[in-house]
């Protein structure tokens, strides 16, 4: 009875120790989770106004050009999935592989050829213990992105874009990102960010039916797009590796808080359980002495007679 109740006193301390980093863990998770939310608020001004100079350019000129112009038979899309360097965040990860796997399905059964780039050492390592193809990763700032890890992250894609498509381009680009809708709630979504569909422009910056102003372009339309095409990419990329941010923080916020409380549950289980325990030791050794008390006392009671 003795070494189970060890048993017990061991299990207990392991937990608690548990307890104590999954909720400085969670503690962590919550700081972080403001200073990222901070930055997403940040960086939408940007993006939107990007967004509508890119429109105003696109409406106020005939030119074709890869940010604006649908391709007929489009053959080539690159995929750019957004995941976590870091684990214990619950099913973030998972939701955009998943998310990345249904687009890739969808792409290809439209006749496309899927070039994937990856952002995160999770997506990296799914896509490495298939043993399935990736165009370039990126690893190491998925928690804290900065502006010129977005550019890294662009670079490749807006050449990809602005190269043919029989010399290894793409004629579309596609990203997949979790995106941070309140402290509960973080959907993995998936959008096409080239060529810029005008209407989904509009309704990004809010100006869907708005009448835009007529601009003379210097010095012509499309060396006013080629400028915008990276700045563009760059800002999108940038807000969803911002919003994945958030959405981790607060993913793994949920999932360590999950933790502390089951870690909280066993320690009471367990501890009821040494309570018996204990109990039980105490009551078989009171029930040992009695029953030697009366023995003696049987066998003094024989030597007087």
């Amino acid at each position: 009875m003795g070494a189970q109740l060890r048993v017990y006193k061991r299990r207990i301390r392991a937990v608690t120790a548990t307890k104590k980093i999954t909720k400085a863990m969670e503690m962590i998770a919550a700081s972080r989770i403001v200073k990222a939310q901070r930055k997403v608020a940040a960086s939408m001004p940007y993006a939107t106004e990007l967004t509508r100079a890119v429109t105003a350019v696109a409406t106020g000129s005939n030119n074709r050009h890869a940010l604006t112009t649908e391709v007929e038979a489009p053959t080539r899309a690159a995929v750019l999935l957004i995941t976590s360097d870091r684990g214990l965040a619950g099913g973030y990860s998972s939701n955009a592989i998943k998310q990345a796997e249904r687009l890739t399905e969808r792409l290809r059964g439209e006749g496309k050829e899927v070039d994937t780039y990856i952002v995160g050492r999770k997506g990296v390592a799914y896509y490495g213990f298939r043993e399935r193809k990736v165009a370039d990763s990126w690893t190491g700032f998925t928690d804290s992105p900065a502006y010129a890890d977005a550019k890294r992250v662009a670079a490749p894609l807006i050449e990809a874009v602005q190269t043919d498509t029989a010399e290894g381009g793409v004629d579309e680009l596609h990203i997949i990102y979790t995106e941070f809708v309140s402290m509960m709630t973080q959907n993995a979504v998936d959008g096409r960010m080239l060529p810029l569909s005008l209407d989904t422009a509009e309704e990004e910056t809010g100006a869907k039916g708005e009448i835009l102003p007529l601009f003379d372009f210097e010095p012509s339309a499309e060396d006013v797009l080629d400028a915008l095409l990276p700045r563009y990419v760059e800002s999108r990329i940038y807000n969803a590796l911002l919003q994945s941010a958030a959405s981790e923080h607060a993913a793994r916020r949920r999932a360590m808080k999950s933790a502390t409380d089951n870690a909280g549950d066993l320690i009471k289980s367990l501890s009821r359980l040494a309570n018996a325990a204990r109990q039980a030791e105490i009551t078989q050794e009171i029930s040992e002495i009695v029953g030697g008390a009366s023995a003696m006392a049987d066998a003094t009671a024989g030597s007087d007679k």
